[in-house]
C-alpha cells in the first residue's frame, strides 16, 4: 500500500518515533544516514528536503558546491529495530538545493532505469531477486603501514581452528567447501541467521529460506522474496543493515567482502532477473530450449554481450576478482545454460509454472551498490532485446557441460570475464553507450565511478607490496 508524507507523519506519532533518520547512499555503496528530532519533522520535508554536506560523500560534489538535499520516499517508513530510542527511517533521494535531481544518486539511476523500461514497450515490470551470500566471523583484525601490511580474521566454526586451545574445543568444525546445508552444531550460526530472518521478516520483507553456504568459517545466506527492481535494491540495503547489526547484538561481525578467505568459496550475490507486461511474464515458452522465449534470450545475449563491462558495476572491487577465478565453481565464463552454474547466466529449472521462469546473472557480489548493479543489468538486457543479439548465435552457449573439464582447445572457446578490476573499469570505458540511452546513467557519473575507482581502489592495492611477494621474493 502506498504511503503519503501525510500517513508517515501519522506513523511516526503511532509509533512513538522520538527521532527520524535520514538513510541515503553513496556512490560507490554504503549507506550514509543523518537523524533530527521529532520536533524537526513534518510533510514539509518531503517537499523540501533535509540539507547535508555533498562534499564530505564519496563520490559526490566538491567543497565549491556542497550544499545538497535529502528528499525522503514516504513508502519506505519503518521503525528502525537497532536504534535505542524509538526512530522512524526513511530512505531518501539526493537533490541539488534547486531541486534538481543529482546524476551521482544511484536511487535515482534505478528509478530512471525503471522509467526506460516502460518507456521502450517492452515491459512494464522487471522483477529481481538477489542472493547476497556473507560470513559471520568472530574477530577480524587488520592493519597497514609503510612497513607492515596484516588481515586476520577467525570463526569458532572454522576448519583452522581444530586445534586451538578454546578451554574445551567444542569440535564441529566445518571443512573447507563442506558447508552447505549441514545441522547444527556443526551450522553455529543457525540461530544468528534466524534473527536476522524474523527481523527480516519484521520490517516487510519476506524471506524464502535460510542456510549455511559453501565455505567454513560461517558463511551464510539469507533469500529474500524478489521484488521491482528500486523496492528490491532499498530492501538490499535494509538486508545489509539487518545482517551486520544483527551480527554485532551477538557479539559477532558480518561482512559482505567477496573473498575474505582464501582456498575456500567467496561471497557472491546471484541475481535473479525477468520481465513482464501487463502482469504476464515474458521469460517463458515451453517450445524452446530450458522454456525460455526469445525475448529472455535477447536479454540474455545482451547481458554476455555487456558482461565485462558489466562487471565494472556488479563486481567493482579489486577483491571481486580473488572470488572471479577459473575452477573455483567462480562463474567466470562468458556461456549461458540451464542448471550450470559454471556459467555467468544459469536457468533454474526447479518449476514449470511460467511465473516462476526467470535468468540467473552469476558473477555480481554484494560489494556492489544495487541501484547501480541492477539497472546496469536491466540496460544490457534492453539493448539485448532492441538489438536482438542472439546468444547462441554469438557463440555463448547453452553450454550443458561443466566448462572447467572441457578440454584445453573447447576450454579456449569458452570467453572469460575480466581477471581484474582494473580490466573491468577499462571494458567499461570502450562499452557504455548501452548504458547512457534514455539517460539512465550519465557520462558524468560513469566518469566519476572510474576515476574514483581506479584513484582509490585499483592504485590502492596496485602500490603496496603484499605479503606474498616477501614469501615469494624476499630471499632473490
Amino acid at each position: 500500500m502506498s504511503m503519503t508524507p501525510k500517513d508517515v507523519v501519522a506513523m511516526a506519532k503511532e509509533k512513538g518515533a522520538k527521532l527520524v533518520d535520514y538513510k541515503f547512499i553513496d556512490l560507490p555503496g554504503i549507506w550514509q544516514h543523518k537523524t533530527v528530532p521529532i520536533s524537526e519533522f513534518d510533510e514539509s520535508v518531503f517537499a523540501e528536503g533535509h540539507g547535508f554536506d555533498g562534499s564530505s560523500i564519496r563520490g559526490f560534489q566538491g567543497i565549491e558546491e556542497s550544499d545538497m538535499l535529502l528528499i525522503p520516499d514516504p513508502n519506505t517508513a519503518i521503525v528502525d529495530p537497532f536504534m535505542k530510542e524509538p526512530t522512524l527511517s526513511l530512505i531518501c533521494n539526493v537533490v541539488s538545493p534547486d531541486m534538481e535531481n543529482y546524476s551521482r544518486d544511484a536511487r535515482y539511476v534505478a528509478q530512471k532505469a525503471e522509467a526506460y523500461l516502460n518507456a521502450t514497450g517492452i515491459a512494464d515490470a522487471s522483477y529481481w531477486g538477489p542472493e547476497a551470500e556473507f560470513f559471520i566471523f568472530d574477530d577480524v583484525r587488520y592493519d597497514l603501514s609503510q612497513n607492515a601490511a596484516y588481515y586476520s580474521v577467525d570463526s569458532e566454526e572454522a576448519i583452522w581452528n581444530t586445534g586451538k586451545n578454546e578451554g574445551p574445543n567444542l569440535g564441529y568444525k566445518i571443512r573447507n567447501k563442506e558447508g552447505y546445508l549441514p545441522v547444527p552444531p556443526a551450522d553455529a550460526t543457525h540461530d544468528i541467521r534466524s534473527e536476522m530472518t524474523l527481523v527480516l521478516e519484521s520490517l516487510g520483507i519476506p524471506v524464502e529460506a535460510h542456510h549455511h553456504e559453501v565455505a567454513t568459517g560461517g558463511q551464510g545466506e539469507i533469500g529474500m522474496r524478489f521484488d521491482t527492481l528500486t523496492n528490491m535494491a532499498d530492501k538490499t540495503m535494509t538486508f545489509k543493515y539487518v545482517v551486520k547489526n544483527v551480527a554485532r547484538r551477538y557479539g559477532k561481525l558480518a561482512t559482505f567482502m567477496p573473498k575474505p578467505l582464501f582456498g575456500d568459496n567467496g561471497s557472491g550475490m546471484h541475481v535473479h532477473q525477468s520481465l513482464w507486461l501487463g502482469g504476464q511474464p515474458l521469460f517463458f515458452d515451453e517450445k524452446n530450449y530450458a522454456q525460455l522465449s526469445q525475448t529472455a534470450l535477447y536479454y540474455i545475449g545482451g547481458l554476455l554481450k555487456h558482461a565485462s563491462a558489466l562487471l565494472a558495476l556488479t563486481s567493482p572491487t579489486t577483491n571481486s576478482y580473488k572470488r572471479l577465478v577459473p575452477g573455483y565453481e567462480a562463474p567466470v565464463n562468458i556461456a549461458f545454460s540451464a542448471r550450470n552454474r559454471s556459467a555467468a547466466v544459469r536457468i533454474p529449472m526447479y518449476s514449470k509454472n511460467p511465473k516462476t521462469k526467470r535468468i540467473e546473472f552469476r558473477p555480481p557480489d554484494a560489494s556492489s551498490n544495487p541501484y547501480l548493479a541492477l539497472a546496469a543489468m536491466l540496460m544490457a538486457g534492453i539493448d539485448g532485446i532492441k538489438n536482438k543479439i542472439d546468444p547462441v548465435a554469438e557463440g555463448f552457449g547453452p553450454m550443458q557441460v561443466n566448462i572447467y573439464e572441457l578440454p584445453p582447445e573447447e576450454k579456449a572457446k569458452v570467453k572469460s570475464v575480466p581477471g581484474s578490476l582494473e580490466g573491468a573499469l577499462k571494458a567499461l570505458e570502450e562499452d557504455h553507450a548501452f548504458l547512457l540511452e534514455g539517460g539512465v546513467f550519465t557520462k558524468d557519473l560513469l566518469e566519476t565511478w572510474i576515476s574514483y575507482k581506479y584513484a582509490n581502489e585499483v592504485d590502492s592495492v596496485r602500490l603496496r607490496p603484499h605479503p606474498m611477494e616477501f614469501k615469494l621474493y624476499f630471499d632473490i
